[in-house]
């Protein structure tokens, strides 16, 4: 074969099929491509008149508008832009992937930068026939002796194009429905896509249905405009009252006087709106304003906790708001909502190249026109700039927390509670972000005071260098924060799933750091240091313990005694830290249940010698061979528990009941009380207490 040169060719018979069903993935972005164009169109209008290249008349209002008719099953777009000559449609229309916007500004890229040119590609207008039967153009360009042009298709890749009979510039894009995007012809259903695509494009659009009846309003003559359509003078008559005079007789008198109001079409109002809050400077907008807006566009009526507002013009343009809402329950989180924007121009929620997946909990809007947007603008190019984009965002966080933190203590605690998963999950996946913040990262005290990591090392230096206390939930561990709160020993409130490997992190960062739960062991500081105990009473112990284990049964964990500061508490259960962790690392992962692979591995039972009820248990248990022990001859028989003469309730087995209990309070305080041993909790409680009453 001859060697041979070329130039690859597209047929339009071939790539057009491919434009009309795939280049979008949802068909309603029609909506957003074709105002957009009218959008471009009237920036450059703007633009040209600016540099003194049009001469705009004096009441000259830009406008697109989108009118719906559900008899003719059609939608039609209309601008006062620019407009094109034939050579333009030509050009822009009959061929391809011309970009009429990158012509512009390569043309006046010297006079007029490309703010708020949206179209790049020159393929949104053919994203049309994804919907639409028959296509029709009518345009006029803006130049003087340039004629009207009429064009249209019907879905293929024939046109026809004609001279047209547009009087003034703009174009106006006519689609014929097909049977199935009908929908699309109803005002509700184009109201709906409007606002979620165009609800802050930079030209005021209008929507109206040309089968309903025009409504109308009344306005004083003074307030008349002028392109106001009057249909009639409405005479509205004096507003009388009747009062009874101190006399007690009747006069009428006049609240409002007779007038004259004008009776006139409705006013057209915008659907959208065309200077968003985030294109203001901070100094200029109000709390209210805030609100108002996080409000209108998230549809959440508690208020923000606070925002950032984001403005950057270096290295790459970038505008938004950050809220950081309030999240009452912890599957909430995943509800946040960041709306990325385009030049206005809504691309897609939540893209996590652009916004830090820790980031994606809170609601906001980010407006940068130098994203690097693929063909369909649903899609981001450039991995290299949205990192920077990503790391800006999360450098901006940072700054606003630790600022916050510094001069706004107050109110940065109040907040705490509600942004701490956020600030613990950007620590836990962003390092840069954890580096800026870790001086503003606060934990809860029993006190409920909140303390930076250095503070709460302070609380218990002396007695426990380098050691945290925490509790996970406060009312099942009420009876060790009551222990530790007797002997003025400080703990943390850790009570989110986030916490634990938040801590995890810290330690594995800062030597000999150490968090333990309150109930990880009972150290020196909450039990009494006793002499040894004799022969007798360590044997008695010893016997208790193992009477115990034997009453609890399969799951028993080791028993051990000590006197208590707090001689209330009758018996605790504790677990190393690591154990702890381990099962819930296995249970996380389905491997183990409360009692189940592990059962009560590394767990200790510790009785209160002070307390009376173990007292009365060591009462109970005779010493056989000097080290086991057994029920008592009263434990076989029926025991008598007295409350009065004539009452004399009887129960089987108390001691090893009075074991199983003390050993299920300790469990049901610790939260590891499987569900079995609920059941036969309650049960057991139940026939205590019938007992205690008959």
């Amino acid at each position: 074969m001859e060697n041979k040169q070329g130039s690859l060719s597209i047929h339009s018979d071939n790539i057009f099929p491919i434009i009309k069903k795939w280049l979008y993935s949802d068909h309603d972005i029609f909506v957003r491509e074709l105002v957009s164009n009218g959008c471009d169109a009237v920036t450059k209008l703007k633009k040209l008149a600016l540099i003194g290249e049009y001469q705009a008349p004096e009441q000259e209002r830009y406008e697109i508008r989108v009118e719906v008719s559900p008899k003719e099953r059609r939608i039609r777009f209309t601008d006062n832009g620019v407009g094109m000559s034939a050579d333009e449609v030509e050009k822009y229309i009959n061929q391809i992937a011309f970009s009429g916007a990158r012509d512009f500004i390569e043309t006046y890229k010297d006079k007029a930068n490309e703010d708020q040119i949206i179209g790049h590609f020159g393929l949104g207008f053919y994203s049309a026939f994804m919907v639409a039967d028959r296509v029709v153009i009518d345009t006029k360009s803006y130049r003087e002796g340039e004629s009207a042009v009429h064009w249209e298709s019907e879905g293929g890749t024939e046109y026809s194009m004609e001279d047209g009979t547009r009087k003034e510039h703009g174009t106006e894009i006519t689609l014929y429905l097909s049977e199935e995007s009908r929908e699309f012809a109803e005002l509700p259903r184009v109201r709906e896509v409007l606002e979620k695509y165009c609800a802050f494009m930079p030209v005021a659009i209008y929507l109206t249905d040309a089968d309903a009846a025009p409504e109308t309003e009344l306005i004083d003559p003074d307030e008349k405009r002028e392109d106001d359509v009057v249909l009639e003078t409405v005479r509205e008559e004096a507003e009388v009252e009747e009062k009874t005079k101190e006399d007690g007789s009747k006069e009428l008198v006049e609240l409002s006087p007779a007038r004259e109001r004008l009776k006139i079409q409705k006013r057209p109002q915008p659907i959208n709106d065309t200077e968003p809050l985030w294109k203001k400077h901070p100094n200029e907008v109000s709390k209210d304003e805030y609100e108002a807006f996080y409000r209108k566009v998230f549809m959440d009526y508690r208020e923000p906790l606070f925002w950032i507002h984001l403005n950057m013009d270096y290295p790459f343009r970038l505008q938004g708001i950050l809220y950081f809402p309030h999240i009452e329950l912890e599957y909430e989180a995943a509800e946040g909502k960041i709306k990325l924007f385009n030049n206005q121009v809504f691309i897609a929620d939540n893209i996590k190249e652009v916004i830090p997946e820790f980031l994606l909990l809170l609601k906001g809007v980010i407006d940068c026109p130098d994203l690097p947007l693929n063909v369909s603008r649903s899609a981001l190019q450039n991995d290299g700039f949205v990192k920077k984009i990503s790391a800006y965002i999360t450098k901006k966080v940072a700054e606003k927390l630790t600022g916050m933190c510094k001069t706004d203590r107050e109110n940065y605690e109040k907040y705490w509670d509600d942004i701490a998963p956020f600030v613990q999950y950007g620590c836990l996946k962003d390092e840069k972000f954890e580096e800026k913040v870790k001086d503003a990262v606060l934990f809860k005290n029993l006190e409920k005071k909140y303390l930076t990591l250095e503070a709460c090392l302070k609380e218990n230096e002396e007695r426990f260098p380098n050691r945290i206390f925490y509790v996970t939930d406060e009312k099942q561990q009420r009876s060790y924060i009551d222990l530790f709160q007797s002997q003025n020993i400080d703990a943390v409130i850790l009570p989110h799933a986030i916490d634990m490997p938040f801590i995890q992190s810290l330690e594995m960062k800062n030597k000999d750091l150490k968090f333990l739960r309150i109930d990880a062991d009972l150290n020196e500081a909450l039990c009494e240091k006793e002499d040894a105990a004799d022969e007798a009473s360590a044997t008695r112990e010893k016997a208790l313990a193992s009477a115990v284990q034997k009453a609890i049964g399969e799951a028993a964990p080791q028993v051990k005694l000590e006197s208590f500061k707090n001689a209330e508490v009758a018996a605790m259960l504790t677990l190393s830290e690591e154990s702890r962790r381990m099962q819930d690392m296995m249970r996380q992962y389905g491997m183990a249940d409360s009692e189940g692979m592990f059962g009560a591995s590394g767990a200790t039972l510790v009785l209160n010698r002070k307390h009376p009820l173990v007292k009365y248990l060591q009462e109970q248990v005779v010493v056989r061979d000097g080290s086991e022990a057994e029920e008592t001859a009263r434990e076989h028989a029926e025991v008598e528990v007295h409350e009065s003469a004539e009452r004399k309730p009887k129960t089987k087995g108390l001691t090893k009941q009075l074991c199983e209990q003390l050993y299920d309070l300790a469990c049901i305080q610790q939260g590891t009380l499987s569900p079995e041993r609920m059941k036969a909790f309650i049960e057991r409680s139940n026939a205590l207490m019938e007992a205690l009453t008959k």
